[in-house]
């Protein structure tokens, strides 16, 4: 499955460079076409030479070393990857990544590069439990970064423990894996949209009306949909969490403000999955100042949000359409008639009130319906297993629209 895939491998400076090289000869065994940038200190362990005969490739060391006239050599790597691997990753590279510090090859090609990037840790045990390197490992994730985990078991420093990097076997099965469901990526070329987070609805310059929604559940099927080759839309409320990468992120606040980006999309798009808690009502009126505290109760008008999940169903035409139900009750019934109702293909139902789902949390219980009547219930999932199997089922809604010419 990497028979001709181009992967750009990164070597940085620690004992496990010596892994790196059996790496680069397992991978290029398996047909990959394999480029690779040494760090300077990854030279002080393993020569550039070896490297060049185990991939049958130049190997770059230094950014000024520009030995093609045509072309920035940086540049180009960057362009040329299918996929970028640091492997070895030190937390000295770790830490330039995310700080967006571009002062060597390898740091300087990484800030050109679009396609995926996977980091390889390898460290001393009490390196990788340090806080900054945690900090920083989460500022990458949050980029789209993607990491192999380093494995447990005696360390070159005389410690037993987590940091050792993976094994070279390993690292080309999760390559061959990635790029197997790579080729079976029905989603390329198709135009995802994604809504997600909650709404706010204003009620002075200091108070609105709002719901727990964090967004969680829509980013990560944001993330799936774009790896399985989708241009992805992410329209968002506010959130405090980052797009995956790659994702074309629209900022929203309000109901209304949702409903203009939905619509400005939607006749173009081919999958639609509402996730965003939209709310329901807004105060009849928004005050311009600050409302004063006062004696007694207050009250507050409420009138109706547009319906954006029941519009879309109205105008369908040849969109897959995914609605989300969160429910404290009454789960199938609701979810039936909202799916009706909506005319959607899919509802994505959830109690929010089972342990373990809902707002907030990284994992979710949901049960699928669709149209044919097929009910679906999925276990206790991490919120990236649910979305990869949402994912999965709208794919082949889609695959049968396309078949069929109707949904």
């Amino acid at each position: 499955m990497i028979n001709d895939k181009k992967i750009l491998l990164c070597v940085t400076g620690g004992i496990a460079v010596y892994k790196a090289a059996a790496l680069t000869s397992k991978l290029v065994q398996a047909g990959a076409k394999v480029k690779v940038i040494l760090s300077e200190s990854a030279e002080k362990f393993v020569t550039p030479l070896t490297f060049q005969a185990l991939s049958r490739n130049e190997v770059f060391t230094d950014t000024f070393d520009e030995k093609n006239p045509h072309v920035i050599a940086h540049i180009d790597l960057a362009d040329w990857a299918d996929l970028i691997l640091i492997a070895p990753a030190t937390a000295n590279t770790i830490a330039k990544i995310a700080a967006g510090i571009a002062d060597n090859m390898i740091t300087t090609t990484l800030l050109a590069a679009t396609a995926p990037v996977w980091i390889a840790p390898a460290m001393n045990v009490h390196m990788y439990d340090h806080p900054a390197v945690k900090k920083n490992l989460s500022i990458l994730a949050e980029y789209g970064y993607q990491f192999i985990e380093p494995s447990e078991g005696y360390l070159a420093c005389g410690y037993v423990g987590r940091g050792r990097l993976e094994e070279p076997e390993k690292i080309v099965e999760l390559i061959q894996r990635f790029f197997a469901k790579d080729e079976r990526r029905y989603l390329k070329g198709k135009t995802v949209v994604v809504t997600a987070g909650p709404t706010r609805e204003k009620i002075d310059p200091v108070r609105f009306i709002s719901n727990l929604s964090t967004g969680k559940m829509g980013f990560a099927i944001a993330e799936e949909a774009k790896k399985q080759g989708a241009d992805v839309i992410l329209i968002s409320g506010p959130v405090q969490i980052a797009a995956p990468a790659g994702v074309e992120l629209v900022k929203v606040e309000t109901a209304d403000e949702m409903y203009n980006a939905v619509l400005k999309y939607y006749e173009s798009a081919d999958i639609v999955i509402k996730t965003a808690a939209v709310a329901d009502y807004r105060p009849k009126v928004t005050y311009d100042q600050k409302v004063k505290k006062q004696e007694g109760d207050a009250k507050i008008d409420l009138e109706r949000t547009k319906d954006i999940l029941f519009e879309l169903g109205q105008r369908k035409k040849n969109q897959v359409l995914v609605g989300f139900a969160a429910e404290t009750e009454n789960l199938q019934e609701y979810a039936r008639k909202k799916l009706t109702k909506k005319n959607a293909d899919m509802i994505v139902a959830n109690n929010v009130k089972a342990s373990g789902a809902g707002f907030g949390t990284n994992t979710n219980i949901v049960t699928l319906f669709k149209r044919s009547g097929e009910v679906t219930e999925l276990p206790l999932m991490s919120k990236a297993d649910v979305a990869e199997k949402i994912i999965e089922e709208v794919t082949s809604l889609l695959k049968d629209m396309d078949q069929n010419g109707n949904c």
